[in-house]
């Protein structure tokens, strides 16, 4: 490890997602790694789930903060997985009564820079203490951009038609919204926290709030949305680079041996592994659709899916006969599995996933044929990035005005990028190939966190 003279202690407190938790912990354990201390706000539950994700506990503290229960929300809710979306706007009321512990905290503790993420109020906090902030994002700069922005000036009684209008100055013809995509960007006119706070207000306080505005993202990918943000913030912005797992080998951990010993069993490059993150719960028929899907592709493989939405568990939603008529050659996870790990084994040769940022790296990062089920709005804009700008990704094509994806739909965009011969197959293979080599090789990657340290010391 680095030591340094200079060490900086920086506090971090994201929503309270393990979307988002994880990636700002990703980004603790790379600024411990130089040598620099960070304290982490989180709740009870979640240091539990994390606690083998820190690498270095000689310098990152776990500080858990009580959730305080909101009328509304299941008895003991304290993050996004444990509640549906579309009581998130519950759990951030509840964050927001947390402010009195993170302000006690970091007046005693005092460190050089707070970093959030949707708690818009820390920059209130840390200014009175003399702390610095950055607004960390997690998310895509072009989600940002279209959607996050003061060029976009929503109010809540914005029409789908204004949404799929860009921003005044957004940088791009090709990662746009159009026909029903722009219901997804919808929510950012909801109520999210008490009074008439919309996501919008919250997001554009939090931003402007700032002292810098960092974003897990690369100049390589998004530079000239990057820069429109810092024209819109009239701010700097940071970029970390996509801050996955850490790859050194004294931390390596190991896939679950049921899982890998099922997966050495097939051919290199032949299985196909689906996951859609911790908060896509689909209806009944659709998650019966798509595992009749994977049955219909012929190809063995693992879908790790959250139990749809009015089952218990996994098996109650399973169609009849699945189980028996895929035995041997496909398996639905029953809970969380080790997505990284499971993209770094050489059996998987396809990952079908819903394009959330941390998917959409890690399909970048990986050697896997990409097949692409976007639902909310940052993901649609999420896969144009993939599919129509860096067209290193296939899109499963949705039908009717519901969107529905049918088992053919699924089981064609499988054989696009899976068969032998095809040429969308070969033509993504190469285009992906490239990317790796100009724009996610790791000397590159590992680069942007010593240029991020180097830019929020000089603030």
């Amino acid at each position: 490890m680095e030591t340094r003279t200079n060490q900086l202690h920086i506090a971090m407190f994201p929503w309270f997602a393990a979307g988002h938790i994880t990636p700002f912990l990703h980004l603790s354990n790379e600024i411990a790694k130089r040598g620099h201390k960070i304290t982490f706000f989180l709740p009870h539950k979640a240091q539990l789930q994390l606690d083998h994700l820190n690498h270095h506990p000689n310098l990152i503290a776990f500080h858990t903060i009580t959730v305080p229960h909101v009328e509304g929300l299941p008895l003991g809710t304290e993050t996004a997985s444990d509640i549906p979306i579309f009581l998130s706007h519950l759990l951030v009321i509840a964050m927001d009564k947390t402010r009195e512990q993170v302000e006690q905290t970091l007046a005693i503790i005092i460190p050089d820079f707070v970093f959030y993420d949707n708690a818009y109020w820390i920059p209130e906090i840390a200014r009175e203490i003399g702390i610095k902030t950055v607004c960390y994002n997690v998310v895509s700069a072009a989600s940002l951009a279209i959607a996050l922005v003061p060029a976009r000036k929503v109010n809540d009684s914005v029409t789908e038609e204004e949404l799929r209008v860009p921003p005044e100055g957004y940088p791009s013809s090709k990662i746009v919204l159009s026909g029903n995509e722009a219901k997804g960007l919808s929510f950012i006119s909801l109520p999210f926290g008490e009074g008439n706070m919309t996501f919008y207000d919250r997001i554009i306080m939090a931003m402007k709030g700032s002292d810098a505005i960092g974003i897990r993202t690369t100049r390589e990918l998004e530079g000239n949305f990057c820069d429109y943000i810092a024209s819109q913030y009239e701010k700097q912005v940071f970029l970390t680079g996509p801050v996955l797992s850490l790859e050194d080998s004294v931390f390596e951990e190991k896939l679950e041996p049921h899982w890998a010993d099922w997966l050495d069993g097939f051919e290199p490059g032949s299985v196909v592994f689906c996951a859609f993150g911790s908060q896509i719960n689909l209806e009944k028929p659709q998650f019966q659709e798509m595992l009749l899907g994977f049955e219909l592709a012929e190809l063995p493989f693992i879908v790790a899916l959250k139990a749809p939405n009015g089952c218990e568990t996994v098996e109650q939603a399973l169609p009849e006969g699945f189980e028996e008529r895929v035995k041997g050659r496909g398996k639905v996870s029953r809970g969380w599995v080790q997505q990284p790990l499971m993209l770094k084994h050489s059996s998987v040769g396809c990952f079908v996933n819903h394009c959330g940022f941390g998917s959409m790296w890690e399909s970048l990062m990986s050697d896997k044929q990409i097949v692409l089920v976007p639902h909310l709005a940052d993901q649609v804009l999420n896969t144009k990035l993939l599919v129509g700008e860096l067209e290193v990704a296939v899109e499963v094509e949705r039908g009717g005005i519901d969107g529905w994806i049918s088992k053919e739909s699924l089981c064609k965009a499988i054989k696009l990028v899976m068969d032998e011969g095809s040429e969308v197959g070969a033509r993504v293979k190469i285009n992906h190939a490239k990317w790796k080599e100009n724009g996610g090789n790791s000397v590159l990657i590992n680069g942007y966190i010593d240029k991020f340290l180097q830019n929020i010391q000089h603030l």
